[in-house]
């Protein structure tokens, strides 16, 4: 416990050459905003984002933004701002959903591997290997199709893609650690298998976990907006930045550019945010990045 204190401390002792704390912070910043924003989305519901405003039913025009329509309104009378917020929170459930799916998945499979190996350890790592060389979201369009439309849907056919990374990731931990000799102290007192995997293993093998975990929901959310872009995401009457990047772009060339601009800016801005916040606890959870870093 005290040492884990000190590495906390020591990480953020901030200085002016260490930019991957910065970067934590940045990301830590930008995600929180993110989260705040969709849970406190029903607030802006009664803007119009899935039904017309009453303004616009005799006469669906669209408008630039203004005080009254921040983000603007689309060519339906949609409020672009209440769909952006609303599009945040779905985006937010599919993502934790798809790389806690994956992660549930591919931990415990990489930590049994890794520890019994034999046939079953070559029969995984063949089985993850093949499913890892196929393109993600090829992997996750393909998957769409058969699963369906919807939130838990679309993070099933998302989260297939990220299970060989745990995998992969947690067993080459496991089979580092087995040997060691509290390990083989606990076998010779007689503790089962579980026993050694659940107290022994598990808290040892997924320091970088948290480090999958943040880069896969980055990429989570540009492969939910290639689903959507495709209309294999979400319900149509599910704000979604992919599905309104779509009929955006059918609207750009009449000049209606703020219904592109505003969804792909929030979906870029999220992305970037964890993958900052990544790369921070990368370094936080690997004593030799945070080394190489202050030399």
């Amino acid at each position: 416990m005290t040492t884990t204190k000190k590495q906390i401390s020591r990480f953020f002792n901030f200085s002016k050459s260490n930019l991957s704390q910065k970067f934590l912070l940045i990301g830590l910043v930008i995600t929180l905003l993110f989260i705040l924003l969709a849970l406190f989305a029903p607030i802006f519901q009664s803007w119009g984002w899935l039904q017309n405003p009453k303004e616009f039913l005799s006469n669906p025009i669209h408008h630039p933004p203004s005080a009254k329509h921040l983000f603007g309104t689309s060519r339906l009378g949609y409020d672009v701002f209440s769909r952006t917020i609303f599009g945040a929170q779905a985006a937010l459930q599919v993502v934790f959903l798809a790389t806690a799916l994956s992660m549930v998945v591919g931990v415990p499979l990489g930590m049994v591997s890794g520890y019994l190996g034999g046939k079953l350890d070559k029969t995984l790592l063949f089985l993850m290997d093949s499913i890892y060389t196929l393109p993600g979201l090829l992997l996750s369009v393909t998957l769409a199709f058969v699963v369906g439309r919807g939130i838990f849907n679309a993070a099933i056919a998302i989260s297939i893609a990220y299970i060989p990374q745990y995998y992969r990731v947690v067993r080459n931990h496991t089979v580092s650690v087995k040997t060691e000799v509290y390990i083989e102290a606990a076998q010779a007192m007689g503790a089962s298998t579980w026993i050694v995997l659940s107290r022994y293993l598990f808290f040892n093998v997924i320091q970088s976990v948290p480090v999958l975990f943040t880069l896969n929901a980055a990429d989570a959310i540009l492969v939910l907006g290639g689903l959507g872009f495709l209309g294999l995401g979400l319900p149509e009457d599910v704000p979604e930045w992919g599905y309104d990047l779509k009929q955006a772009l059918e609207a750009l060339p009449t000049g209606i550019w703020w219904t592109t601009l505003f969804p792909g800016l929030a979906m870029t801005i999220m992305v970037v945010g964890l993958s900052l916040l990544g790369e921070g606890l990368n370094e936080f959870v690997n004593p030799r990045l945070r080394r190489e870093n202050r030399q």
